[in-house]
């Protein structure tokens, strides 16, 4: 079977982007399948998966703006800075001020500067960090430049805060919840998160992935963008 094109799935949670790559290659029996940015297990949403000669489009859609709906919670940071991981700071919270959410929310809109976790797959002297930091190590990470062109508040119920945020590539929406708290004089880690959009691929128009046919592909010589 020869398909080339772009399939886009609402991965859900529970595996990795990985898994969803080796699921699709098998569902329609080809070789060349990739996606254009990784999801977390613990997050669900938007994975543009390419397949066939449209793997080739991976570099160009990893520079797409994405937006998310995460979910931050106050009063705990975990060591991996999502619930995922173990408590490492625990601290008993009455009450946060809407109106200090709200500006410190103002505060990381723009460029700003992150720290990326240890969880990532960034490489420090041929390791991943996320392979380190297995080993129960931590190594010093430069910060990087990345831009958050929106950000606003969804829901609050205490101590979960819901909120959508529209970023350059490279930002760790994890990190940006520890930061948010921190800024705060709170521990907080992310409780939740759905990729709500990947540059023009929208999370209405994405599929599951049991449910994904032939008819679900776009084109590759018909995306327009590329050609």
């Amino acid at each position: 079977m020869h398909l080339d094109g772009i399939l886009i799935v609402n991965k859900p949670a529970g595996i990795t982007s990985h898994d969803v790559v080796n699921f699709i290659r098998r569902r329609f029996n080809l070789k060349r399948v990739g996606h254009a940015g990784t999801l977390d297990p613990m997050a669900t949403g938007v994975l543009v998966m390419l397949l066939g000669k449209a793997t080739k489009l991976s570099n160009t859609f990893l520079q797409d703006d994405k937006e998310y709906i995460a979910k931050l919670y106050f009063g705990k940071t975990t060591d991996t800075q999502d619930s995922s991981g173990r408590v490492i700071e625990e601290k008993d919270i009455q009450g946060i001020d809407m109106e200090d959410i709200k500006k410190a929310l103002s505060d990381f809109r723009g460029e700003i500067y992150q720290i990326p976790p240890m969880v990532s797959a960034i490489k420090h002297k041929g390791k991943k960090l996320y392979q380190l930091a297995r080993l129960g190590k931590t190594v010093d990470r430069e910060p990087r430049k990345i831009n958050i062109s929106s950000i606003e508040i969804l829901d609050f119920k205490f101590p979960e805060l819901t909120f959508k945020v529209k970023c350059s590539k490279g930002t760790y929406v994890r990190t940006l919840c520890e930061d948010i708290g921190r800024s705060l004089g709170v521990p907080s880690h992310m409780s939740g998160l759905v990729r709500s959009a990947s540059g023009d691929f929208l999370l209405e128009n994405s599929k599951n992935m049991e449910d994904a046919d032939e008819k679900d592909i776009i084109s590759y010589s018909s995306y327009d963008r590329h050609i």
